[in-house]
Protein backbone atom coordinates (compact mmCIF):
# COMPACT_ATOMS: atom_id res chain seq x y z
CA UNK A 1 0.00 0.00 0.00
CA UNK A 2 1.19 3.89 -0.82
CA UNK A 3 1.87 6.00 1.56
CA UNK A 4 -0.38 9.32 0.83
CA UNK A 5 0.41 12.86 2.75
CA UNK A 6 -2.77 13.97 2.24
CA UNK A 7 -4.57 11.11 4.29
CA UNK A 8 -6.00 7.57 3.39
CA UNK A 9 -7.56 7.06 0.25
CA UNK A 10 -10.27 4.75 -0.60
CA UNK A 11 -9.07 3.76 -4.01
CA UNK A 12 -6.04 5.06 -6.25
CA UNK A 13 -4.48 3.87 -9.82
CA UNK A 14 -1.72 4.69 -12.09
CA UNK A 15 1.62 4.03 -14.02
CA UNK A 16 4.88 2.57 -12.33
CA UNK A 17 8.21 2.00 -13.42
CA UNK A 18 7.78 4.55 -16.61
CA UNK A 19 11.59 5.02 -17.60
CA UNK A 20 12.40 8.08 -19.79
CA UNK A 21 15.82 9.94 -20.42
CA UNK A 22 16.06 13.51 -21.83
CA UNK A 23 19.61 14.09 -23.46
CA UNK A 24 21.04 17.37 -24.40
CA UNK A 25 22.72 16.15 -27.29
CA UNK A 26 24.52 19.58 -27.97
CA UNK A 27 26.53 20.38 -25.21
CA UNK A 28 24.65 23.12 -23.78
CA UNK A 29 23.82 22.59 -20.02
CA UNK A 30 24.71 24.57 -17.55
CA UNK A 31 27.99 24.24 -15.42
CA UNK A 32 27.32 21.39 -12.68
CA UNK A 33 24.76 19.76 -14.76
CA UNK A 34 24.76 16.46 -16.76
CA UNK A 35 23.53 16.44 -20.34
CA UNK A 36 21.87 13.14 -19.52
CA UNK A 37 18.53 13.31 -17.63
CA UNK A 38 17.62 9.78 -16.30
CA UNK A 39 14.13 9.15 -14.23
CA UNK A 40 11.96 5.73 -13.39
CA UNK A 41 8.16 7.23 -12.94
CA UNK A 42 5.28 5.92 -10.48
CA UNK A 43 2.36 8.30 -10.91
CA UNK A 44 -1.40 7.33 -8.61
CA UNK A 45 -4.17 9.35 -9.40
CA UNK A 46 -7.19 9.48 -7.24
CA UNK A 47 -10.74 10.71 -7.86
CA UNK A 48 -14.74 10.57 -7.89
CA UNK A 49 -14.73 10.56 -10.96
CA UNK A 50 -13.05 7.04 -11.05
CA UNK A 51 -15.84 4.86 -8.78
CA UNK A 52 -17.75 4.10 -11.56
CA UNK A 53 -15.23 1.58 -13.18
CA UNK A 54 -14.96 -0.44 -9.28
CA UNK A 55 -18.47 -0.05 -9.04
CA UNK A 56 -20.31 -1.41 -12.62
CA UNK A 57 -16.94 -1.15 -14.77
CA UNK A 58 -17.89 1.86 -16.66
CA UNK A 59 -14.78 3.65 -17.86
CA UNK A 60 -16.52 6.48 -19.11
CA UNK A 61 -14.21 8.77 -17.51
CA UNK A 62 -11.31 6.18 -16.43
CA UNK A 63 -7.37 7.56 -18.19
CA UNK A 64 -5.76 4.86 -19.47
CA UNK A 65 -2.32 3.76 -17.59
CA UNK A 66 -1.06 3.61 -20.78
CA UNK A 67 -1.84 7.27 -21.75
CA UNK A 68 -0.46 8.26 -18.41
CA UNK A 69 2.79 6.18 -19.81
CA UNK A 70 2.75 8.67 -23.11
CA UNK A 71 2.09 11.85 -21.37
CA UNK A 72 4.98 11.20 -18.94
CA UNK A 73 7.17 10.26 -21.80
CA UNK A 74 6.11 13.33 -24.00
CA UNK A 75 5.58 16.00 -21.67
CA UNK A 76 9.55 15.24 -20.09
CA UNK A 77 10.26 17.10 -23.92
CA UNK A 78 8.73 20.72 -22.68
CA UNK A 79 11.01 19.97 -19.60
CA UNK A 80 13.95 22.48 -19.18
CA UNK A 81 15.04 22.07 -15.51
CA UNK A 82 17.69 19.24 -14.14
CA UNK A 83 16.25 18.46 -10.58
CA UNK A 84 13.42 15.73 -10.00
CA UNK A 85 11.56 17.44 -7.66
CA UNK A 86 11.18 20.37 -10.22
CA UNK A 87 10.36 17.23 -12.64
CA UNK A 88 7.46 15.73 -10.54
CA UNK A 89 5.73 19.22 -10.27
CA UNK A 90 6.26 19.90 -13.96
CA UNK A 91 4.41 16.86 -15.01
CA UNK A 92 1.78 16.89 -12.00
CA UNK A 93 0.48 19.90 -12.79
CA UNK A 94 0.49 19.53 -16.88
CA UNK A 95 -1.43 16.26 -16.10
CA UNK A 96 -4.07 18.02 -13.67
CA UNK A 97 -4.30 20.69 -16.15
CA UNK A 98 -4.88 17.55 -18.60
CA UNK A 99 -7.71 16.37 -16.83
CA UNK A 100 -10.09 18.17 -14.64
CA UNK A 101 -11.64 14.67 -13.44
CA UNK A 102 -8.00 13.84 -11.36
CA UNK A 103 -8.48 15.19 -7.79
CA UNK A 104 -5.07 14.38 -6.69
CA UNK A 105 -1.95 12.44 -7.61
CA UNK A 106 1.17 11.58 -6.38
CA UNK A 107 4.65 11.01 -8.36
CA UNK A 108 7.85 9.16 -7.50
CA UNK A 109 10.89 9.46 -9.26
CA UNK A 110 14.12 7.84 -8.87
CA UNK A 111 17.47 8.32 -10.42
CA UNK A 112 18.53 6.88 -13.63
CA UNK A 113 22.11 8.29 -12.91
CA UNK A 114 25.29 8.25 -15.71
CA UNK A 115 28.53 9.97 -15.09
CA UNK A 116 30.43 11.15 -17.96
CA UNK A 117 33.73 10.06 -19.73
CA UNK A 118 36.58 12.83 -20.40
CA UNK A 119 35.27 14.63 -24.27
CA UNK A 120 31.51 15.25 -23.00
CA UNK A 121 29.74 13.03 -25.31
CA UNK A 122 29.94 9.76 -24.02
CA UNK A 123 28.59 8.32 -20.01
CA UNK A 124 28.35 5.48 -18.36
CA UNK A 125 25.91 4.24 -15.68
CA UNK A 126 26.61 5.82 -11.91
CA UNK A 127 25.57 4.94 -8.65
CA UNK A 128 24.66 2.47 -7.21
CA UNK A 129 23.44 5.48 -4.60
CA UNK A 130 20.21 7.07 -6.55
CA UNK A 131 18.16 10.12 -5.92
CA UNK A 132 14.64 9.59 -5.09
CA UNK A 133 11.74 12.47 -4.90
CA UNK A 134 8.45 11.82 -4.21
CA UNK A 135 5.54 15.04 -4.71
CA UNK A 136 1.97 15.12 -3.96
CA UNK A 137 -0.29 17.27 -5.61
CA UNK A 138 -4.26 18.73 -6.03
CA UNK A 139 -5.47 21.15 -8.56
CA UNK A 140 -4.53 23.89 -5.60
CA UNK A 141 -1.12 23.53 -5.69
CA UNK A 142 1.80 20.83 -3.98
CA UNK A 143 0.56 19.82 -0.35
CA UNK A 144 4.05 17.25 0.22
CA UNK A 145 7.57 16.92 -1.13
CA UNK A 146 9.94 14.06 0.18
CA UNK A 147 13.19 13.72 -1.01
CA UNK A 148 16.15 11.28 -0.43
CA UNK A 149 18.92 8.98 -1.78
CA UNK A 150 18.93 5.46 -1.67
CA UNK A 151 21.27 2.78 -1.75
CA UNK A 152 24.66 4.07 -0.72
CA UNK A 153 27.61 1.59 -0.57
CA UNK A 154 30.44 2.66 1.71
CA UNK A 155 33.63 1.34 2.72
CA UNK A 156 36.14 2.14 5.20
CA UNK A 157 39.56 0.91 5.73
CA UNK A 158 40.31 1.17 9.21
CA UNK A 159 39.00 4.04 11.41
CA UNK A 160 36.00 2.86 12.76
CA UNK A 161 35.47 0.80 15.96
CA UNK A 162 33.18 -1.39 17.31
CA UNK A 163 33.77 -2.65 21.40
CA UNK A 164 32.34 -2.04 24.65
CA UNK A 165 29.34 -3.36 23.79
CA UNK A 166 27.45 -5.57 26.12
CA UNK A 167 28.45 -9.16 27.18
CA UNK A 168 26.89 -12.29 28.53
CA UNK A 169 26.16 -15.65 27.69
CA UNK A 170 24.82 -15.07 23.65
CA UNK A 171 27.67 -13.19 22.75
CA UNK A 172 30.35 -14.22 20.19
CA UNK A 173 31.58 -11.20 18.69
CA UNK A 174 35.01 -10.12 19.16
CA UNK A 175 35.80 -6.07 19.93
CA UNK A 176 37.01 -4.34 16.94
CA UNK A 177 38.96 -1.24 17.79
CA UNK A 178 39.99 -0.45 14.04
CA UNK A 179 37.75 -2.62 11.88
CA UNK A 180 36.99 -2.84 7.80
CA UNK A 181 33.66 -1.21 7.94
CA UNK A 182 30.84 -1.78 4.81
CA UNK A 183 27.67 -0.16 5.18
CA UNK A 184 24.53 0.46 3.25
CA UNK A 185 22.37 3.59 3.48
CA UNK A 186 19.59 5.28 2.58
CA UNK A 187 18.35 8.77 3.85
CA UNK A 188 14.99 10.83 2.79
CA UNK A 189 14.47 14.00 4.31
CA UNK A 190 11.16 16.64 4.72
CA UNK A 191 11.57 20.59 3.86
CA UNK A 192 10.94 23.54 6.39
CA UNK A 193 8.49 24.72 3.58
CA UNK A 194 7.63 23.14 0.50
CA UNK A 195 8.84 25.82 -1.91
CA UNK A 196 12.51 24.60 -0.75
CA UNK A 197 11.71 21.28 -2.19
CA UNK A 198 12.37 22.68 -5.62
CA UNK A 199 15.82 23.93 -5.85
CA UNK A 200 16.46 21.91 -8.83
CA UNK A 201 18.30 19.39 -7.41
CA UNK A 202 21.00 21.62 -5.43
CA UNK A 203 19.92 20.14 -2.19
CA UNK A 204 20.31 16.73 -3.18
CA UNK A 205 23.20 17.19 -4.32
CA UNK A 206 24.39 19.18 -1.29
CA UNK A 207 23.38 16.19 0.94
CA UNK A 208 25.28 13.77 -1.58
CA UNK A 209 28.37 15.50 -0.30
CA UNK A 210 27.84 15.62 2.85
CA UNK A 211 27.47 11.86 3.55
CA UNK A 212 30.49 11.37 1.87
CA UNK A 213 32.83 14.06 3.60
CA UNK A 214 31.49 12.98 7.22
CA UNK A 215 32.16 9.12 6.09
CA UNK A 216 35.65 9.70 5.18
CA UNK A 217 36.89 11.94 7.43
CA UNK A 218 35.26 10.73 10.68
CA UNK A 219 36.70 8.12 13.29
CA UNK A 220 33.31 6.18 14.61
CA UNK A 221 32.78 3.81 17.37
CA UNK A 222 29.70 2.89 15.94
CA UNK A 223 27.38 2.74 12.72
CA UNK A 224 25.06 4.95 15.02
CA UNK A 225 27.24 7.40 15.70
CA UNK A 226 28.31 8.07 12.07
CA UNK A 227 24.21 8.48 10.78
CA UNK A 228 23.82 10.75 13.76
CA UNK A 229 26.60 12.86 12.71
CA UNK A 230 26.09 13.35 8.93
CA UNK A 231 22.73 13.80 10.23
CA UNK A 232 24.01 17.08 12.35
CA UNK A 233 26.15 17.96 9.79
CA UNK A 234 23.27 18.26 7.38
CA UNK A 235 21.41 20.34 9.34
CA UNK A 236 23.92 22.66 10.24
CA UNK A 237 24.70 23.10 6.42
CA UNK A 238 21.19 22.92 5.13
CA UNK A 239 17.90 24.90 6.81
CA UNK A 240 15.66 24.15 4.33
CA UNK A 241 15.48 20.44 5.54
CA UNK A 242 13.88 19.97 8.96
CA UNK A 243 13.70 16.41 9.36
CA UNK A 244 15.59 13.33 8.16
CA UNK A 245 15.20 9.86 8.10
CA UNK A 246 18.00 7.52 8.21
CA UNK A 247 18.23 3.70 7.50
CA UNK A 248 21.55 1.31 7.63
CA UNK A 249 22.68 -2.13 7.13
CA UNK A 250 25.70 -3.30 9.23
CA UNK A 251 27.13 -5.51 5.49
CA UNK A 252 30.68 -5.38 7.19
CA UNK A 253 32.86 -8.50 5.33
CA UNK A 254 33.70 -11.30 6.71
CA UNK A 255 37.45 -11.75 7.69
CA UNK A 256 39.63 -14.44 5.52
CA UNK A 257 42.32 -13.79 6.70
CA UNK A 258 44.32 -10.37 8.62
CA UNK A 259 47.61 -9.18 9.19
CA UNK A 260 46.76 -6.08 11.55
CA UNK A 261 46.08 -3.27 10.02
CA UNK A 262 48.35 -4.16 7.40
CA UNK A 263 46.41 -6.44 4.69
CA UNK A 264 43.66 -8.41 4.95
CA UNK A 265 41.36 -11.18 2.74
CA UNK A 266 37.65 -10.61 3.12
CA UNK A 267 34.58 -11.99 1.95
CA UNK A 268 30.71 -11.10 1.41
CA UNK A 269 29.04 -11.57 4.79
CA UNK A 270 26.54 -14.49 5.43
CA UNK A 271 22.58 -13.23 6.61
CA UNK A 272 21.59 -11.98 8.53
CA UNK A 273 22.85 -8.66 8.82
CA UNK A 274 22.26 -5.66 11.46
CA UNK A 275 19.71 -2.95 10.16
CA UNK A 276 19.72 0.48 12.55
CA UNK A 277 17.53 3.37 12.09
CA UNK A 278 17.40 7.15 12.92
CA UNK A 279 15.04 10.03 12.65
CA UNK A 280 16.47 13.61 13.28
CA UNK A 281 14.09 16.60 13.75
CA UNK A 282 14.76 20.21 14.32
Amino acid sequence: MERLSSGPKDHYYGKADVMVYRLIRDGRVPAGRSPVFGAEVKMLTWGGAFWPTYLRGDNTGLIATDSMKNFIHRETFSFTEFGLENYCRFIGRKFLDAYAQVEGLQLTTLQLPYTGLDGGVAFIPAGPDQAFARIEMTHEGVVDAVSGIRGFKLLRLRGSAFQGFVRDQHTTLADRPSRVLHMWLDLEWSYASLDAAFSDGAITGQVRAIVMDVFKSFESGSIQQIIHRMGTKIFADIPEISELRFEANNRTWDVIQERGEELGVYVEPAAPFGVLGLTLTR
